[in-house]
């Protein structure tokens, strides 16, 4: 007698055909992955400029794959399709586009040609591309803890595109005529550094993320007119224009510094007060027996 009649093998058949059923997935679920996906092509591409030597190409590549980064994620937001893999894939996009890109470059750049040196420049920017992974793992890791509201207008540390731009600031003074940096290599590694510190430190820098907000009607114009004098600037003064706007953001981080301690120490005195409320132990003063004060 057959153990497996017929019925349970056609049985065993349609469940292994429900397996490699293919789920559907809402169309707006891939668009914030197609602009990850182009972001990550910018930034294959900035490499490939930076070994060629075209490193202006390769400076705009990686300041296209910053903003197609925060498209990415806003679009996400915009349309509720944020996922697990999106997030995933984001930070592999994120390591390549603003760790590995713009390490290669500074490399490419300053260390490539000196024959003393470049032992010193590998090391420097590897350490830069490896506190760029540990950012960003930090950052994963930290996507569900509970904070106060107030505390999403700040990272702990540098962000990463933040940091990508930021570490290209001696190819921006160069390319702009101001000093020979190019000829300073240590300078060049100190700098690199301390960018590499900033990425993994606890220092709270200023977010983008609420700027997507609504804006009043009165100050849309101007705002579209102050974009497209940064577009036109970017197009007309590249090197230039990303100088000031490295410098401006750096200038940033001690005034977000002591604007979030401040706000720290307001929420410290109201959870006091609250406490002290709550407490029944402590008396109101202006209730008591005036005899016994």
């Amino acid at each position: 007698m057959d153990p497996h009649p017929p019925h349970s093998e056609l049985g065993v058949r349609r469940r292994r055909l429900r397996l490699f059923r293919r789920r559907q997935i809402p169309m707006r679920m891939l668009v914030p992955n197609f602009f990850t996906l182009l972001s990550l092509c910018a930034g294959l591409t900035a490499i490939r400029m930076a070994i060629e030597g075209r490193f202006e190409l390769a400076l705009a590549f990686v300041v296209a794959a910053g903003l197609l980064d925060a498209v990415d994620g806003r679009a996400a937001r915009w349309l509720k399709a944020q996922s697990r893999f999106g997030a995933e894939l984001d930070s592999l996009a994120d390591f390549v586009n603003f760790g590995v890109a713009p390490a290669l470059i500074v490399y490419s750049w300053c260390f490539k040609d000196l024959a003393s040196l470049k032992s010193l420049g590998w090391i420097t920017v590897m350490v830069f591309a490896a506190a760029m992974s540990l950012r960003l793992a930090r950052f994963n890791s930290m996507l569900d803890e509970d904070k106060p509201k107030w505390k999403n207008s700040y990272f702990t540390g540098m962000p990463a595109p933040a940091g990508a731009i930021t570490v290209l600031l001696p190819l921006y003074v160069e390319g702009a005529g101001l000093f020979g940096v190019r000829g300073m290599p240590v300078v060049v590694a100190a700098y690199t550094l301390a960018m590499a510190f900033l990425l993994v430190s606890t220092i709270p820098t200023f977010s983008g993320k609420n700027l997507g907000g609504p804006v009043r009607w009165d100050v849309a114009l101007p705002m579209l007119v102050g974009l497209a004098l940064v577009i036109a600037l970017l197009a007309t003064y590249s090197y230039e224009t990303m100088m000031v706007i490295t410098l401006a953001y750096l200038g940033l981080i001690p005034w977000s510094y002591r604007r979030y301690q401040k706000q720290m120490q307001t929420m410290e005195a109201e959870s006091s007060r609250a406490a002290a409320a709550s407490d029944p132990r402590v008396v109101d003063i202006r209730s008591a027996d005036p005899a016994k004060r």
